[in-house]
């Protein structure tokens, strides 16, 4: 995209933001509520070491991140893993993968290292002005082995997992499945994956993404995902806070 059409397509999500006050809250999981640094991301190099005989750098898993139709770690492996000469199913890298995430043989899994970034306070602050919803891309066991123990748990109005849908991200299933015909423009949903935002875009539902400044090519895929119309960049998902009391 040029110069003048990214700046052309900041300012219309500037006014759309400006316009916005949404009465539907949807989140996606990893990267926005949950650090998975230590989980499902570590759990992925592992992975295509294994698989690759070569360690793979966090460099290299933010681009594959970057990259449409991964949002789902499995399938991420086995594209990556395919690219690099090693023909590996999906539910090859899948069964791979499971070992690392969860542990095997009494070995503790990275699961054990979920940390959340919100906290339950938070959570009910936000539940008291809008209808709170989950929509991940995890599975309902990876769902339920951290939220389900938790207070805030019952916070959240609908919770759509990949095996609540048949379509995943960034296939805007999901997000229909929680608006039930309801106004798009009633919501925002907020994500840190193209796919999400490819989701958001297909939903027509204003979208927000979280990229920590810090974060491996923070400009780049900050642009990324102006350009699909995210009306804001924020760098943690509580940041939603000082924008939501301008409303």
């Amino acid at each position: 995209m040029s110069a003048k059409k990214t700046a052309a397509a900041k300012r219309k999500s500037v006014r759309r933001a400006s316009q916005l006050n949404p009465e539907i809250l949807i989140f996606d999981v990893d990267g926005v509520l949950i650090d998975v640094r230590e989980t499902f991301w570590l759990s992925a190099l592992q992975t295509v070491h294994e698989i690759t005989g070569k360690r793979a750098t966090w460099a290299e898993l933010y681009r594959w991140k970057s990259k449409p139709e991964n949002n789902d770690d499995w399938r991420m492996v086995s594209n990556w893993v395919s690219s690099m000469g090693h023909q590996v199913s999906y539910e090859q890298a899948r069964d791979a993968f499971q070992k690392y995430y969860w542990g095997e043989n009494g070995k503790p899994g990275n699961v054990l290292k979920e940390k959340l970034l919100v906290s339950q306070k938070q959570f009910s602050k936000w539940a008291s002005r809008c209808e709170l919803n989950l929509f991940t891309g995890r599975t309902r066991r990876e769902f339920s082995y951290t939220f389900e123990r938790m207070p805030a748990a019952s916070l959240f109005r609908n919770v759509v997992t990949m095996d609540d849908v048949k379509n995943k991200k960034p296939s805007p299933e999901g997000l229909f499945k929680i608006l039930a015909n309801r106004d798009p423009d009633s919501a925002l949903y907020l994500g840190d994956n193209i796919d999400d935002a490819l989701a958001a875009k297909a939903a027509g539902v204003p979208f927000m993404a979280i990229i920590p400044r810090e974060s491996f090519d923070f400009r780049n895929r900050a642009s990324q995902f102006r350009e699909l119309g995210a009306l804001a960049i924020l760098n943690k998902v509580i940041d939603l806070n000082s924008w939501l009391t301008k409303r």
